[in-house]
């Protein structure tokens, strides 16, 4: 199966699956002298982790993450980066009525359609939890953007009908992880907490949206025609399961606007040149124009519910019915947050090595 590596300098291979032995992912072409350690990725995989809040899957995995190869002394050695989290809290009992019988919503019917077999067993390869990968290769990509002063922030903007307020960026960061939902806007997040918690009562589930911002991107990164910027990142985006749509800037809004209103005008302020505003979202032509990158992403109700669903059973031919029981996170997006940071900055990592911000030999 392809499709398991993205990057073109900066290349990150992720493996594994639910219910198997382990999940990880393989860093290739990360730049040797970089201050790296277990800790800063574990760090990034404890925000991802299940079973932090009542508002998440109950499932108790550690997540802790074993570095393989890549790091010596401190430092990141030019090598590939080898990283794994082991499975250890995987039920796969709960999944067995489903061994021949695809789940509405997932991707059982697809898989089988094209690969002629899935795994049953919480999704296998196309479950959520192969984004601890993701979130491996993020981790090392934010700190290759620390070096620049490069930040990425994402937060929940909002759950089912209840959307946050505008907050300012310079504490959008801060608000983030003041609460469970992972939302700058507090009270919009008690709302969306009681949204959650009514949905997971009933043994439903709720969609949102996400917003992801790079801060203090330089102008300058994409390359045009196939590979631009905001290209990239919907591809990485869209990448992520139960992601839906992507837009950039104000995206779908322009459908409904006039060029009067919407173009981003040029200012001084010293030497920088600078929009006044920023419905592009950061990007111009494909490429970075040094303003905030900002991209949301709108993600799907959790399919994993507990009504009874209508189904077809795949070796018999014929109709059913199935019930899923199991552990499953009522909304994605709070625990999606730090998989779209990760995703985000990989891309751009990758376009910075591509553009010259960062050299590829050494930090």
């Amino acid at each position: 199966m392809a499709g398991n590596t993205t990057g073109n300098l900066f290349k990150v291979t992720t493996f594994g699956s639910s219910h198997g032995t382990a999940l990880g992912a393989v860093i290739d072409g990360c730049p040797a002298g970089l201050k790296l350690s277990a800790e800063d990725i574990q760090r990034e995989l404890d925000r991802r982790r299940p079973g932090t809040s009542k508002i998440t899957t109950s499932r108790g995995e550690t997540d802790q993450v074993e570095v393989l190869s890549g790091i010596f002394e401190g430092k990141t050695d030019g090598t590939p980066i080898a990283a794994v989290v082991y499975n250890k809290d995987a039920d796969s009992s709960a999944y067995e009525p489903f061994r021949n019988k695809p789940r509405p919503g997932h991707g059982d019917y697809t898989w089988t359609a094209k690969y002629g077999t899935y795994d049953y067993r919480g999704g296998g390869r196309g479950s959520g939890r192969n984004t601890i990968g993701h979130v491996i290769g993020g981790a090392v990509a934010k700190k290759l953007l620390k070096e620049l002063d490069i930040q990425v922030v994402a937060h929940v903007t909002q759950v089912a009908d209840v959307k946050a307020q505008h907050v300012a960026y310079s504490r959008l960061a801060e608000y983030v992880g003041q609460n469970q939902v992972r939302c700058a806007d507090q009270k919009a997040a008690q709302l969306m907490e009681k949204k959650i918690l009514e949905a997971k009562e009933k043994g439903d589930s709720l969609g949102g949206m996400v917003e992801t911002i790079a801060f203090n991107v330089p102008a300058g990164l994409g390359e045009p025609v196939f590979d631009k910027l905001d290209a990239d990142l919907a591809r990485a985006l869209m990448g992520i399961g139960a992601v839906k749509g992507v837009e950039i800037g104000f995206g779908f809004q322009l459908a409904e606007a006039t060029a009067s209103t919407t173009n981003d005008e040029y200012y001084l302020e010293g030497e920088q040149i600078k929009t006044t505003t920023n419905t592009a979202g950061g990007i111009v032509g494909g490429i970075s124009n040094g303003m905030p990158i900002v991209a949301r992403m709108a993600v799907k109700p959790t399919p994993s519910i507990s009504s009874v669903q209508k189904t077809v059973d795949l070796e018999k031919m014929e109709e059913t019915e199935i019930q899923i029981k199991g552990r499953h996170d009522p909304c994605i997006c709070p625990r999606v947050t730090p998989v779209a940071e990760a995703a985000v900055a990989m891309v751009l990592v990758d376009h910075l090595m591509r553009s010259g911000f960062i050299n590829p030999r050494h930090v």
